[in-house]
């Protein structure tokens, strides 16, 4: 979860969001480095007592500035396509997910073992307790077991919504008929939050997303005391 004045991103806790964080650090380096090596070179060339007035049609220089562009860009590419290729990459999972997206509600169905789904709306902050977040918290969470794969379907049943958490590196658009699908890892246990990142409309800031990842054999005891809630239902 996002705090207030943070600058960076959220803790990653999947492969995906700590490869997607990495990039990002390394981009803002060589970047960096390329702003102050311009400025140094401006610098030089205004403030010197000597004009280089050879520089300006050299045809060494031509072909520098030419390369040296050229480089930094295959060099930049390469994690990209790494990255490109890991997002893509969908595992065998061992548990499915299937998100489906309303005005303004998320609908999380389980269906490896039996068919089970269930609703989740947020709570209004008038019946928060202490120490929940506003806008974050809601009455049912999405539950998921920790170094497994998972995969995430989503799908809406009237607008097009989005399927988000900054901690997995997962943003999924929720279109209505069509199924898009991603797969995710996640390293630890713990709570994360996420939240609808397309504006879907008056309500949009209104569909949290909150995720408990546990263990495998929590996760199953959960998912047994639901379907027993569902079958006595």
């Amino acid at each position: 979860m996002s705090y207030w004045c943070q600058m960076y991103f959220q803790n990653g806790v999947t492969f995906t969001s700590m490869r997607v964080q990495w990039a990002f650090g390394m981009y803002c380096v060589v970047l960096m480095l390329i702003f102050v090596f311009v400025m140094l070179s401006v610098l030089l060339c205004c403030s010197g007592s000597h004009q280089f007035i050879y520089m300006l049609t050299d045809h060494n220089l031509e072909r520098i500035w030419g390369t040296v562009p050229l480089l930094i860009l295959v060099f930049l590419s390469w994690p990209s396509m790494g990255l490109l290729y890991v997002l893509s990459e969908l595992e065998t999972p061992l548990v499915t997910v299937k998100c489906i997206g309303h005005q303004w509600y998320w609908e999380y169905e389980y269906t490896d073992f039996a068919v089970v789904s269930y609703n989740s709306y947020m709570v209004p902050e008038d019946e928060l307790k202490l120490g929940e977040p506003r806008l974050l918290t809601v009455d049912k969470s999405m539950v998921l077991p920790f170094s497994v794969w998972c995969r995430i379907l989503t799908t809406s049943f009237d607008v097009v919504h989005s399927w988000t958490v900054p901690a997995f590196g997962v943003k999924s658009d929720a279109v209505p008929g069509r199924l898009s699908e991603s797969s995710v890892k996640v390293e630890m246990p713990g709570v994360f939050w996420g939240q609808c990142s397309e504006i879907c409309g008056a309500l949009h800031s209104f569909m949290p997303i909150r995720v408990e990842v546990v263990s495998a054999e929590l996760f199953s005891k959960w998912l047994w005391i639901l379907q027993s809630s569902v079958w006595e239902g």
